[in-house]
């Protein structure tokens, strides 16, 4: 069978994460949503997504497919369903569609909110949907959980070397090659998984449960506190709690982030605080772009939203509830806006529009030092979410 994932009307409620990726990109957990249901299938999938991103994430059609909603994350009773459905039949979960299977030649233009001629049957599995940035950290204990479980079923830890303290070894799982360096490890509460080649340096204490991703490095004397999931290629010092990291993303130095999601290929300088508490211990609200504007998180905590390539300076401040776009520049003394628009140059003193061919050399250099290819679709993307974003930087 062929697999296609696809994101519903949610994926504007998940910028700006979802400017560079299919939502079922998504990092949450250790596994990212595709992952987790090529390993649910055993099976590659491919994308039914926006336009200007399907040169990257391209679509994939047979003579007969089943098309699944990249916001669920599957379990076993959505999987099985999943297998059983006829042509024509349709997995739901109240109202909104899980998967369907259609024939190639119904793919094309299909609404996917609207389905017409289809036998709906709904599902018997407590489904759960990302459809809002804080369901990434709101899941996340769930998640990373679920996952630990999924990758390390019918596998042998590694050895962590006599120079690593673990508490609770029978939950932590190493991946091979990766190096422990005189740290402390508390599974007590949670799994800890420790990702191939990932390097958690001298004095660094990681308290589950916690993923480590694939050549990753925790920094020295680094605190990772428990919820948190750290993907591949990252540096990582100071204190993170509740926290995702999609990958490639660095916080290298001492600082605090907390209950905060960062996408690829971000760096926030040294001494960079997120506030995730309110002085007044007040819900957190947050910039909707399905909305237009700020909207109740029901969250007491809750820290920043930074989208891809985004950068802060040293000593930045980042307000309780922050959403920063793609491609932004902040620095300064004082707490920057909790709005930042992508491609945006600033600081609490005033904001610029940030030159998008400019974003592109430091996002040559920056894909250069992880030997890796900024091509000519990379750039297009970089071109046309900085023309879908136009109307956000009228400063």
């Amino acid at each position: 069978m062929n697999y296609i994932i696809f994101g519903d009307q949610a994926r504007t409620h998940l910028l700006p994460f979802t400017f560079t990726r299919p939502v079922a990109d998504i990092r949450a957990g250790i596994l990212t949503i595709r992952e987790k249901w090529e390993k649910y299938l055993n099976a590659k999938t491919s994308s039914l997504t926006e336009k200007y991103l399907s040169e990257k994430f391209p679509l994939v059609k047979e003579a007969d497919n089943i098309l699944i909603n990249g916001n669920f994350i599957p379990d076993e009773t959505i999987v099985k369903e999943i297998s059983q459905l006829e042509p024509n039949q349709t997995l739901v979960y109240g109202d909104v569609i899980i998967a369907l299977r259609l024939m190639s030649e119904d793919i094309e233009n299909i609404d996917l909110e609207v389905l017409e001629g289809v036998t709906p049957l709904e599902t018997k599995s407590d489904a759960l949907k990302i459809s809002y940035l804080w369901d990434i950290i709101n899941l996340n204990e769930k998640l990373l959980r679920s996952d630990y479980s999924l990758i390390t079923k019918n596998k042998k830890s590694t050895d962590p070397g006599v120079y690593a303290k673990i508490i609770c070894k029978e939950n932590v799982f190493i991946e091979e090659g990766a190096i422990l360096e005189n740290v402390i490890i508390n599974a007590s509460e949670g799994p800890v998984y420790i990702g191939k080649n990932a390097h958690i340096m001298d004095g660094a204490v990681v308290r589950g449960p916690a993923a480590i991703g694939e050549s990753s490095t925790i920094r020295i004397n680094a605190k990772i506190y428990g919820n948190t999931s750290i993907g591949p290629e990252c540096k990582i010092g100071g204190e993170v709690s509740n926290s995702v990291i999609f990958g490639y993303s660095n916080k290298a130095h001492d600082g605090f982030l907390g209950h905060s999601v960062i996408g690829e290929w971000c760096n926030l300088g040294a001494d960079t605080n997120t506030s995730n508490l309110k002085n007044n211990y007040d819900k957190v609200k947050v910039w909707d772009y399905a909305v237009g504007s700020f909207v109740d998180t029901g969250m007491q905590f809750c820290g920043t939203f930074m989208g891809d390539h985004s950068k802060c300076g040293i000593n930045t401040m980042l307000n309780t509830g922050t959403v920063i776009g793609m491609n932004a520049q902040v620095y300064g003394s004082g707490f920057i806006r909790n709005f930042i628009p992508s491609f945006t140059w600033g600081s609490p003193s005033g904001y610029t529009p940030f030159d998008v061919d400019k974003a592109i050399e430091v996002a040559k250099r920056v894909y250069e030092r992880r030997n890796i290819d900024f091509t000519k679709v990379d750039e297009n993307i970089f071109y046309k979410i900085f023309e879908l974003t136009f109307n956000y930087r009228r400063f």
